[in-house]
Formats: C-alpha cells, sequence, structure tokens
C-alpha cells in the first residue's frame, strides 16, 4: 500500500481572509483510491452549497469544490474528479493538456462522505480504479481545491503551483506517485 500525506498551498495571487489550512492523506492499495481532505479555519467566512441528495453535476469549481487529478505515468491521459461539499459530483476524462474533455462513463456514482463543522470540514472518497487503470498502472496525482469566499474572491489550492496562473491541469504538478 502506498500512503502519503498532503498539505494544500494558495496561490500566491490568491487571498483569504478565512486562515484556512487544507491538508489530508491519499493512498492507493492495489487498485483501491482513497482520499480524504479536512479544510480547517474560519469556515463562516467560505461559502459552502447546501447538503443535497448526490448526483453528477458540471462546473463544480465555480464554488467551493474538492478536486483531484490522475494521470497515467508517461501516458498525457488524465482525469479530473470534482467533489462538492454539497455531495455533487463529477469525473471528466482528457486526451492530454484541456484536449478532449468528456464525461468519465466508466464511473455512475461517486460516493463519498462530508462531514460538516463549524471550524473543520473533511470529505472522504474511497474509489476502486479498476474500470479506468490497471492496478499495474503507475499514477500520477495532483490535488487540488477551489475555496470561494463570502466576499466574492476566490481562492486556488495545490500540492503545488507550477504556473504563471493557476492552473490544476498542468502535468508538472501531478507531483505524487501511487
Amino acid at each position: 500500500m502506498n500512503n502519503q500525506i498532503f498539505s494544500l498551498q494558495p496561490f500566491v495571487s490568491t487571498e483569504s481572509s478565512a486562515n484556512l489550512q487544507i491538508a489530508g492523506n491519499i493512498s492507493r492499495n492495489i487498485n483501491q483510491l482513497s482520499i480524504s481532505y479536512t479544510l480547517t479555519g474560519d469556515l463562516k467566512e467560505i461559502v459552502l452549497a447546501k447538503p443535497a441528495r448526490p448526483s453528477r453535476k458540471h462546473q463544480l469549481w465555480e464554488n467551493t469544490c474538492f478536486e483531484f487529478f490522475l494521470g497515467i505515468k508517461n501516458s498525457q491521459q488524465y482525469w479530473e474528479f470534482n467533489l462538492s461539499p454539497a455531495g455533487h459530483w463529477n469525473v471528466y476524462r482528457f486526451d492530454g493538456y484541456r484536449q478532449g474533455m468528456r464525461e468519465e462513463t466508466a464511473l455512475t456514482i461517486l460516493p463519498f462522505n462530508v462531514e460538516n463543522n463549524p471550524d473543520k470540514l473533511v470529505l472522504t472518497l474511497s474509489l476502486d480504479l479498476d474500470q479506468m487503470i490497471s492496478s499495474e498502472q503507475i499514477i500520477e496525482v495532483g490535488i487540488t481545491t477551489v475555496v470561494k469566499n463570502r466576499d466574492g474572491g476566490v481562492t486556488y489550492w495545490a500540492l503545488t503551483h507550477r504556473g504563471a496562473e493557476a492552473d490544476f491541469h498542468l502535468r508538472d504538478s501531478f507531483i505524487l506517485e501511487l
């Protein structure tokens, strides 16, 4: 089993008045992927959608959204996973950098849990990758989060920011290997 702890950093040109921290862990056991995010700080200063019946939904990144990207090592192909604290989700498959975006139809449900407290939000997901990636393939991972503040500002968080602008799709930022 490969287990790694992470801490996300905000993009330098974005500011948050909520004194936030985003940390967690990700692991892969054969082809079972588990990821857990913990968002702490002044959560009343950020926009969190109200819990809803889980469903596939587009453009979740326009609001507070936990994301991660999986790429197969030595391949341009990758997936973008979007998880809303409200329970909505989506997964997109790309042929290359921002090319060929389409919903990943191999996944029809993405069950994850959200625990929301006044000063801490925890989101956890466990996912079988067998329908998308073989267990022998090494995956490269980028872990990210978009946080929408009540004042209308947006902050972009990632393991690393490799571009002049916040761009979660840059393959250079998929820095964890599982």
